[in-house]
């Protein structure tokens, strides 16, 4: 693993807010404060210890202000830029004789303010978009018109996802709230369908207890407005399983610190965080997945005990606990704050990778290639960092065609053959075969770790500088829901008292599932 900072002209000096790679090329497309799109070959040095190298390609200039988004639909054959001032622009992939071109596709023209995030659906038909003008915007693609519009929230939108199995979407905003909406499907008069996405969960405040055991009290878990960013950029992980959500925040009684954080939110329970990553001491601004799932390891650090934090009605209890994710695979992901970039895996319990003092501003977006060769940084200091991962570093890949995916759906049902995916049974009231049972467990952390930082410019906004140097706290809590942790004291036995069906062992005994969609 090496990486660092590309000392190159990324845009003019100016700064870069926001990149992406091509998810069949590979090419890194970057968006700057200079209104334009460019592109980039990335590729090895050919000296061992030197940085990966950065080649400009092309530029696409059609924005007439700072562009603050761009991503990739997953086929590759379009590009969405979000910009200042309300701009939407869809752009599609030409071949020519003798080579590719990107030329203008769309104008999607309804947002009345800046456009912060945006997100494609799985199928490329739709993409949802978030603004400073406090709006979520689903659009029709193939139409070029709104779709529907989320209006909820009471401030900017700085954050969109959307969920790869195609029945949610997340948004994040500063007013201190995370929306998650369900899609549903209405009966036109013609006798037409339309799909629409309702609200289902607004996540705002959990209730921690106080120094007083009798005592608890409800606090926010995001960070309000005055952060110092423009994003807070939230993920769905490849196959579904978990939404990743940044810009949290937490208090740990009795010490009045708050500790920066963000949350993981399991599938099969949506309405509440599932735990807390390691805080750090700058907030949390964007996370990404890795597009890739690897093998198990087989030396899962979480065996391995950790101190948390669990919320059980208002008790709090600290306690060792080995683990949160539970899946037959790893999943990498990358949680970048102001200053640091962390790189975990689901499997081990400290980061597998912490970067820090790469840039003298903040960092603004994260990026990684299809093959997980590269993981990119931009910042507004106007360079980016390109980190590459050599001879398998993050483990064997797999894919999802190989390993279906491990998730718990809103509605139960009953799943076909079990052919494909390893689970454990953790719940007591109900049965194996429900896809929506499958239990997840809390992963703790115990490492200390330092980093440094530079000082920060501005985005040519309100965005406020930050401290010169500082250093990580030291990620030693974690939340994880109360119903996990009840589990978690029983035995197989308990767990199967009173079922019909023969009774489950814990490892190395386990069932395999193949999970099927639920429309709801």
């Amino acid at each position: 693993m090496k990486g660092g900072t590309v000392q190159i002209n990324w845009h003019d000096t100016k700064p870069v807010l926001t990149l992406d790679f091509h998810p069949i090329s590979g090419t890194l497309a970057t968006g700057g404060a200079d209104f334009d799109i460019k592109l980039w070959l990335i590729s090895s040095s050919e000296t061992e210890k030197k940085l990966p190298v950065a080649s400009y390609q092309s530029s696409l200039s059609y924005h007439s202000s700072a562009v603050n988004v761009l991503r990739f639909s997953r086929s590759g054959e379009q590009l969405a830029s979000g910009a200042d001032g309300g701009e939407l622009i869809v752009w599609k992939l030409h071949a020519t004789e003798n080579s590719k071109v990107w030329k203008v596709l769309k104008t999607l023209s309804f947002h009345r303010k800046d456009v912060l995030d945006l997100q494609w659906s799985t199928d490329g038909a739709y993409l949802i978009s978030g603004s400073v003008d406090n709006s979520c915007i689903i659009w029709d693609v193939n139409k070029g018109s709104v779709h529907q519009i989320l209006d909820s929230h009471c401030h900017y939108v700085q954050g969109v996802a959307w969920d790869p199995l195609a029945n949610y979407v997340a948004s994040l905003s500063s007013d201190r709230t995370c929306r998650i909406y369900v899609k549903k499907r209405h009966s036109k008069g013609t006798g037409a369908e339309k799909t629409n996405y309702v609200s289902q969960h607004v996540i705002s405040k959990a209730e921690h207890p106080l120094s007083d055991d009798s005592k608890s009290a409800k606090n926010h878990l995001f960070l309000d407005e005055t952060l110092p960013s423009f994003f807070r950029r939230l993920a769905w992980s490849p196959d579904g399983s978990f939404l990743l959500v940044p810009a949290g925040s937490y208090k740990v009684s009795p010490t009045p610190e708050t500790v920066n954080t963000a949350y993981v939110f399991s599938r099969k329970d949506l309405s509440r965080q599932g735990i807390t990553l390691p805080g750090a001491c700058k907030p949390v601004i964007a996370v990404r997945f890795c597009p890739l799932l690897f093998s198990l390891r087989g030396s899962n650090q979480c065996t391995h005990g950790g101190y948390i934090v669990i919320l059980q009605h208002t008790v709090a209890l600290l306690m060792d606990y080995t683990g949160f994710f539970n899946l037959p695979h790893r999943i990498v992901f990358a949680v970048a704050t102001l200053n640091s970039l962390y790189i975990y895996d689901t499997e081990s319990v400290p980061p597998i990778a912490i970067f820090a003092g790469l840039h003298y501003a903040a960092i603004t977006d994260i990026a990684w290639s299809p093959d997980a060769h590269y993981l990119a940084v931009s910042s507004q200091d106007g360079y980016c960092t390109v980190v590459e991962f050599e001879n398998n570093e993050l483990g064997s890949p797999i894919y999802l065609s190989e390993e279906k995916t491990v998730v718990g759906h809103e509605k139960r049902s009953q799943v076909h053959k079990p052919e494909d995916m390893v689970i454990e049974a953790m719940k007591n009231d109900s049965p194996v075969e429900k896809e929506e049972d499958i239990a997840t467990e809390a992963t703790a952390t115990d490492s200390l770790i330092t980093t440094e930082s530079g000082k920060s410019e501005t985005k040519g906004k309100e965005v406020v500088g930050e401290e010169n140097e500082s250093s990580v706290e030291k990620p030693d809590v974690m939340v994880v829901d109360s119903i996990v942790a009840e589990e978690m004291g029983k035995s197989e036995a308990e767990r199967n008292e009173g079922k019909n069906e023969s009774p489950i062992v814990s490892k190395p005994s386990k069932r395999r599932i193949t999970p099927m969609a639920i429309d709801p």
